[in-house]
């Protein structure tokens, strides 16, 4: 033992070898932790007697004790939120664990989503070392090297296969559920789009529901985006790496910003969220629900719903439940937190930056008799197109949607009633999915109109999907600008590049060869269908809206699959898949003589 120590770097050595060792344990007992949890609650198994309950106990010990051991570990950062955070955790198991081996009694019967108070906090507790340690890892994910492009698309095909997994599980569903109802289901959920081949309120159970809402909080925010927060905050460093591989994600140009405007999109979500969800609650009518708890987690549903531009909902009929589509109030906020959502992360925080700019300036102003500094371009040209675009559809949309929909569902409503359900027509085709009112009940023009609404979509860089507003209003200034006769295309004393208006055309032919493609198929599967519902049904699910004119539930099994398919595209990208698979072509070093052909 002590030729063993006798050299310094054997021992640290060593040290630095117990210390990864720990942390490979560690992973370990989360994921059993995690397994076995899924395993009780998926398959209503009771563990109090059972060897699965002693490894469970004593996983949870063991836990306790890897942090603990991981605490003084010189390998990784320790910032005061984070160390904080990290005690907290190991009382927490340290208590389930005395709880769980009886040295202490835990008589307290309060209940909380049908589980005891102690039970709910400990799975939830498992739940976020699992988060944890799987974000951890996939922070070397840089190292498969392969094309980030391919990253993305990978990170949301192992997330909808992992939900129709959970969707799979006897307990999540009220009389089980086929595979490719689960994977449509999935699907729908982690693309945030809406579209519903079973009722999510009477066909799933509070596990289930449970499930489906995570399901689109990972995918509005990005798997990427989502485990690179934890695992950023809990390793305490982020490697240029991979702040690299991480940029094209969350777009940040500034590298050294990566890490500080990850946060700020968590953060900004979680606030969002949490505001809209404390909103609903106080607001709608509480002899809604049987009970507090079922109406806190409606509130918590609908919001994280909303600001991920997601569409689910826990009633039978959507928003336009009986009760629910008075509460003109509460969609008035899911307006807009779908409209937060929906608008960008970009143009969110280009603003927040604007504004702390002008704070900060107008203090040194004050208090210190400094010249005010302008910061030039904090609000760039992409942001302002953005907003631009974004209000002049929601205008739009609002005129046309009380136009047209004054002798029809809009009909015997209060003036308070027909400025909302006008308002909220006018947000949710921009893919929102929400529906206050009858869909069948809608005039044939605002029908019309919603599919152009649906097909533009939500902003870059936000939890929607779509063509995007970037990308149609470059369009429409080259469009402009040709007939005009200029040879580049200009906006806010600005020139927008050749290769920004290539994408933008890309993006919108492929559009519409994925669109018609999805069209002809369901047509071709399902010929009873009417031509407008199957159009409605498809640009609904490309651009990830969720919004139906009723015939989603009697889509065959092809159907199923070919809308699965066409939901996955619009949320990942058509440009984004053929960027993964297509090889990229080296630098020309040549070009060929220039020879026009006729376009009219």
């Amino acid at each position: 033992m002590k030729r063993l120590f006798q050299s310094p770097d054997e021992r640290i050595l060593l040290i630095r070898n117990v210390f990864a060792l720990n942390s490979k344990i560690l992973q370990f007992l989360s994921i059993l932790t995690f397994s076995l949890l899924i395993f009780d609650l998926g398959f209503n198994q009771d563990l109090d007697h059972s060897l699965l309950k002693k490894i469970f106990d004593g996983s949870l010990l063991l836990l306790a004790l890897g942090l603990i051991i991981r605490i003084f570990s010189k390998t990784e950062s320790y910032k005061v939120p984070r160390l904080v955070i990290e005690v907290l955790i190991i009382l927490s198991l340290g208590i389930a664990s005395a709880v769980n081996f009886g040295l202490i009694e835990f008589t307290n019967r309060i209940t909380l989503a049908n589980l005891q108070i102690n039970d709910f906090f400990v799975n939830t507790l498992i739940f976020v070392l699992f988060i944890i340690e799987l974000s951890k890892l996939t922070l070397s994910v840089n190292q498969l090297r392969i094309h980030p492009a391919l990253v993305f698309i990978l990170s949301f095909l192992v997330v909808i296969l992992i939900g129709t997994g959970l969707l799979l599980l006897p307990n999540a569903t009220t009389n089980g559920i086929s595979i490719i109802d689960a994977l449509f289901t999935s699907t729908s959920a982690v693309c945030v789009t809406g579209l519903i081949v079973v009722d999510t309120a009477s066909d799933f159970t509070f596990m289930g529901q449970f499930i489906i809402m995570l399901l689109f909080q990972v995918g509005g925010l990005g798997m990427m985006t989502f485990t690179s927060f934890f695992g950023f905050f809990f390793k305490g460093s982020n490697s240029l790496q991979n702040q690299l591989f991480l940029k094209d994600y969350i777009n940040e140009d500034n590298i050294g910003a990566i890490n500080s405007t990850l946060l700020k999109i968590i953060f900004f979500t979680f606030i969002t969220e949490g505001i809209a969800a404390f909103s609903i609650y106080h607001i709608i009518d509480s002899e809604l629900f049987e009970s507090s708890g079922e109406q806190v987690f409606f509130a918590i549903f609908h919001s994280i719903s909303g600001f991920c531009n997601a569409g689910f909902s826990i009633l039978g009929d959507g928003l336009y439940e009986v009760g629910f589509r008075e509460e003109y109030t509460v969609h008035l906020i899911l307006a807009t937190a779908i409209i937060l959502g929906g608008i960008g992360f970009p143009v969110i925080l280009g603003y927040y930056n604007y504004f702390k700019h002008i704070v900060i300036d107008t203090k040194n102003v004050i208090l210190t008799g400094q010249n005010y500094q302008h910061a030039p371009r904090v609000v760039n040209i992409n942001i302002k197109l953005i907003v631009y675009t974004s209000g002049i559809l929601l205008i739009l949309g609002f005129i046309s949607y009380w136009v047209f929909e004054s002798h029809h569902t809009l009909e015997g409503l209060s003036g308070y009633g027909k400025f909302a359900t006008t308002v909220f027509g006018s947000v949710t085709p921009r893919t929102a999915g929400f529906n206050t009112v009858d869909m069948s009940g809608l005039a044939m023009p605002t029908i019309l109109i919603y599919l152009i609404l649906m097909w533009i979509g939500a902003s870059p860089g936000s939890t929607g999907g779509g063509l995007k507003t970037s990308t149609i209003a470059v369009a429409v200034l080259n469009v402009v600008s040709l007939s005009k006769g200029k040879d580049r295309v200009e906006i806010f004393k600005r020139q927008i590049s050749n290769e920004t208006i290539r994408k933008a055309f890309s993006v919108i032919l492929l559009s519409f060869l994925v669109i018609g493609l999805g069209v002809f198929l369901v047509l071709l599967f399902d010929p009873q269908l009417l031509l407008i519902d199957v159009a409605f049904e498809i640009f609904s699910a490309f651009s990830t809206v969720g919004l139906s004119l009723g015939i989603t539930g009697e889509l065959s099994f092809g159907s199923k699959i070919v809308v699965t398919i066409i939901m996955f595209l619009g949320r990942v990208g058509t440009l984004t898949i053929l960027v993964a698979f297509v090889r990229k072509a080296r630098t020309l070093r040549y070009k060929y003589p220039e020879e026009g052909v006729f376009i009219t």
